[in-house]
């Protein structure tokens, strides 16, 4: 009984905060501080793609945009000659997802989740009875680095190897076991292209970097994302099993608690402003790291709107105000001419709108100058 009670009291102490705490708006500020989102950075593109850890990109505009809600004077041909000079890539990294990353980053995180690459793969073994997995990333190497290849040629090439196989299972089995980036012209602003991939180290033409230690991550994570705890961390990265490597930095760490107890690890030099400092409106592209890179997103997706900027696997390109999510917004083009449409979840005041207003505007100004464009605000989501 005495060994059942100190146990008891052992995770009552435990679960006691004995750190300082910081509510939402204190997270809020912090986040969008370090996600260069409180005040807009002069950092250059290719800086702040480091800094931010790469840019989520499902979709080939969603860099440019996010960039241009971050940086001061940044222009899309400011990403688009990088990715042209190959000094940022698309490859699959974190979430299993297609990210924009820096050469440099290419090579060293994509290897860093190869354990969540595994287990996707995993899913798709029933297609796989008999496949050399091995030989498949051998042979797949081969097929890409000779020339790029289309996911549908892939497939085509490696089932001459593996008739029996499922198609779908073995292209996907070259990308979870090769580090495989798009080349351009896919991903270029104003250009299209298929997605055809080869390696990174071939379209890098260098060798793959040495895996970074999980904790040389867990510093870099903490400096775009933080205050975090271990799960946000394991959200963003699509890993798990990182306790232990937020213990060993623990001595070098701040600390603190979030409103429902939650262990909150940071670096203890890094900005955290004021929890009453103001956060202009930002529009944000579909898919934005802020809004994915943690376990709990209440620090900038307040509880009534959880959810709301999906409709299921599509998400919604958003807007924040007061550093919050506050809606929706989409451009519509007719004849040359923009329009881009506003939604608000809730009511907006005057200010709030007229502020949202300016900054759609400059967004505008900066993804499509020198062309028209009316702003208006649609009807407002789900009321």
């Amino acid at each position: 009984m005495s060994a059942i009670v100190a146990s008891v009291r052992s995770v009552t102490k435990a679960k006691t905060p004995t750190a300082p705490v910081l509510d939402l708006r204190a997270l809020s500020r912090a986040t969008l501080d370090r996600q260069l989102l409180l005040r807009r950075s002069a950092l250059p593109a290719h800086a702040a793609v480091e800094h931010l850890l790469g840019l989520q990109a499902q979709n080939v505009k969603p860099p440019y945009y996010a960039l241009a809600a971050r940086l001061d004077g940044f222009t899309p041909g400011a990403l688009s000659g990088l990715m042209a000079e190959r000094e940022v890539v698309r490859i699959v990294t974190m979430r299993s997802t297609i990210h924009t990353h820096t050469a440099a980053d290419a090579l060293t995180l994509r290897p860093l989740v190869q354990a969540a690459r595994d287990r996707e793969l995993g899913a798709f073994r029933k297609g796989l009875v008999g496949v050399d997995l091995d030989r498949l990333a051998v042979l797949a190497r081969e097929l890409v680095e000779a020339e790029p290849r289309t996911m549908k040629e892939l497939r085509e090439a490696l089932l001459v190897e593996w008739p029996d196989a499922d198609p779908q299972a073995l292209a996907i089995a070259a990308r979870c076991t090769l580090p495989l980036v798009q080349v351009t012209p896919r991903g270029l602003w104003g250009r299209s292209g298929q997605v055809a991939l080869t390696t990174a180290e071939h379209w890098l033409d260098r060798p793959a970097e040495p895996v970074p230690t999980p904790d040389a991550t867990v510093l870099r994570y903490l400096a775009a994302f933080g205050p975090a705890s271990v799960k946000d961390m394991q959200t963003w990265a699509g890993l798990t099993r990182l306790r232990e490597a937020f213990e060993r930095l623990r001595p070098r760490l701040a600390t603190f608690y979030d409103p429902n107890g939650v262990e909150l690890f940071d670096l203890p030099d890094a900005p955290r402003p004021a929890a009453d400092t103001p956060a202009p409106p930002r529009f944000l592209p579909e898919f934005d790291n802020l809004l994915l890179s943690h376990a709990d997103r209440t620090r900038v997706v307040p509880a009534e709107y959880w959810g709301r900027a999906w409709q299921g696997n599509v998400a919604h390109r958003t807007f924040l105000v007061d550093g919050f999510l506050a809606g929706v917004w989409k451009i519509e083009d007719a004849d040359g001419h923009h329009h881009l449409v506003i939604e608000p979840f809730g009511k907006l005041t005057k200010v709030e709108k007229d502020d949202v207003t300016a900054e759609g505007a400059r967004m505008l100004d900066t993804m499509h100058p020198g062309t028209s464009y009316d702003i208006r605000f649609g009807t407002v989501v789900g009321q």
